[in-house]
């Protein structure tokens, strides 16, 4: 005969809270609803035809034309051969340069969501969006500190003994400032979300340190300027600087105004012939000034965005999601991510 113990049914263990993971942004791509390791090189495979579908588009009417209309088969000569890209003689120049730049973010951005699904927003912060309020925030603080180290730059040079007067003569230099402001920051945009959104992120989404997502990419973008050794190292330096804000503040945005602002203020500049724009070498001095002009604005944004409260990661809570057939069948895990 059984005892009453034995029919007394053992209590049903307490279920244990959902674990909360706390996601940085060079972990983003593992939210997405479809990932898997291969996805995101899948999603540049697709995003460079999208690209080049784009670049079609854009370039074959303009050839086109050009057959038909006097002067334009002599200016795409002039495309087609020059590395002086920035010329107050020929504005469209810049938007030959930049356009191209400009394409890759639609082209991203589709690719991503066709293969990836729900969540492109995850390129751009941990919030699922790019945070306009910190976006302008960040923009005040790198105008602010790039305006003052090219000011000790300008004067520098000055006390060197190098004429320094700005020249407001040209007759296409407000053509040249509207295409700058107009244009300028989606190319550095454009860039951020190439170099620090999805190479970060297809490199985080293999390895969980920081450290790889940070600098794996930097040859490629350093590749992409065509600079001697100290421009090269300053564009290095730039990329470490970018990606490691990125990281620190959860987003793209401050990695962003730092682009725009030093791109915009390099034309700004160029255009009234106080730096040469189309330069493509530097000298030791000009590294180490900018690389302590990015030094202190990474620090700075970095520690505002701690006081502003800016979120870092993301809150991924697995979600128990129980399988059709059944009160009693078994469950799965998902993440769910709170921006």
């Amino acid at each position: 005969m059984s005892s009453n113990e034995d029919d007394i049914a053992a209590p049903a263990p307490a279920s244990a809270p959902p674990r909360v993971e706390q996601v940085p942004f060079h972990r983003l791509a593992r939210l997405r609803p479809r990932y898997r390791w291969w996805r995101m090189l899948l999603t540049g495979l697709v995003g460079m035809a999208l690209y080049l579908a784009i670049l079609l588009i854009v370039i074959v009417p303009l050839i086109i034309v050009s057959m038909f209309v006097p002067g334009w088969s002599v200016e795409s000569q002039v495309l087609l051969t020059t590395s002086q890209f920035f010329d107050l003689d020929r504005p469209w120049l810049l938007v030959a340069m930049v356009l191209p730049l400009i394409l890759m973010i639609p082209a991203l951005l589709v690719a991503s969501r066709i293969v990836e699904g729900r969540g492109i927003g995850l390129l751009s912060s941990v919030a699922g969006r790019l945070r306009m309020a910190w976006l302008g925030r960040s923009l005040v603080l790198a105008l602010g500190v790039f305006v003052l180290y090219f000011a000790v730059m300008l004067g520098w040079s000055a006390l060197s003994g190098d004429a320094i007067a700005p020249d407001f003569s040209h007759p296409g230099l407000w053509a040249m400032v509207l295409l700058v402001l107009l244009l300028i920051p989606f190319q550095a945009a454009a860039e951020e979300y190439v170099f620090r959104g999805y190479l970060m992120q297809l490199v985080g989404g293999w390895l969980r340190h920081p450290a790889f997502a940070i600098l794996l990419p930097v040859p490629l973008f350093v590749l992409g300027h065509g600079y001697d050794v100290w421009g090269a190292a300053s564009v290095g330096v730039f990329a470490i600087v970018a990606a490691w804000l990125t990281w620190r503040t959860g987003g793209l945005e401050a990695a962003i105004s730092l682009h725009i602002v030093n791109n915009v203020l390099i034309f700004l500049l160029g255009s009234v012939d106080l730096v040469d724009a189309n330069a493509t070498s530097g000298a030791p001095v000009d590294l180490l000034a900018s690389t302590l002009a990015m030094l202190a604005y990474a620090v700075v944004a970095d520690r505002w965005a701690g006081r502003l409260g800016i979120a870092r990661t993301a809150i991924a809570v697995p979600r128990v999601a129980p399988v059709l057939g059944g009160m009693n069948g078994t469950h799965h895990l998902g993440p769910v991510l709170h921006g």
